[in-house]
């Protein structure tokens, strides 16, 4: 029984795309609007191919995880830095790429993961393999945003005001975020985001 593969893309020409690259590869290929549903009634023989851009991404690929039956995930990844991919393992994917691939990479990376290999940028093998706190890579578009603004100038009063919180409660939420980076103040905060290439 061949392998099924579910595209999960929010581009329709991008997931056509993938569709025809995996089709022509051999693979019966599903766009499945519910890919959580999809995956639960999939056959033993099953791969979702997951692009993830966001936070509600995040949390789809963290469904996919959990349910059952779990199926292999490719994650592909629209802003592939170390830290997302290092984020997008500890989630649940067995391979990480780039979005921007080749339709031969796309194959063979498919290809390995069903065959239970796991296919990862040099750069995030690298990372996991170092013990990077994936902490870090775990951070919402807000939290990227509030660091953003600190680096541009702004006070915390200032940031405060633009986001809707006290100046108090701003404190917390950094002193917070912080510590999900594993730094101690707002410097160190800045220059790890800086390693990281989010800002």
């Amino acid at each position: 029984m061949p392998v099924e593969v579910a595209v999960v893309d929010p581009l329709p020409l991008f997931r056509q795309g993938a569709v025809t690259v995996l089709t022509a590869a051999g693979y019966p290929v599903w766009t499945p609007p519910d890919v959580v549903a999809w995956a639960r009634q999939a056959s033993t023989s099953a791969v979702v191919l997951l692009t993830v851009q966001d936070e509600d991404d995040w949390r789809l690929l963290g469904r996919l995880h959990e349910s059952e039956p779990s199926h292999p995930v490719v994650v592909l990844l629209g802003a592939a830095t170390a830290a997302a991919g290092v984020r997008a393992v500890r989630a649940g994917a067995r391979s990480v790429m780039p979005r921007q691939t080749t339709a031969m990479m796309l194959q063979r990376t498919v290809a390995a993961t069903i065959e239970g290999q796991a296919v990862l940028p040099a750069a995030v093998a690298a990372a996991l393999a170092s013990g990077e706190d994936a902490g870090d890579a775990a951070i919402s578009a807000e939290k990227l945003s509030w660091l953003q603004a600190l680096a541009a100038g702004a006070t915390v009063a200032e940031l405060a005001r633009h986001v809707g919180y006290s100046e108090r409660a701003m404190f917390r939420l950094l002193r917070t975020l912080y510590r999900e980076m594993g730094v101690h103040s707002r410097i160190e905060a800045l220059m790890r985001a800086r390693e990281r290439g989010w800002m």
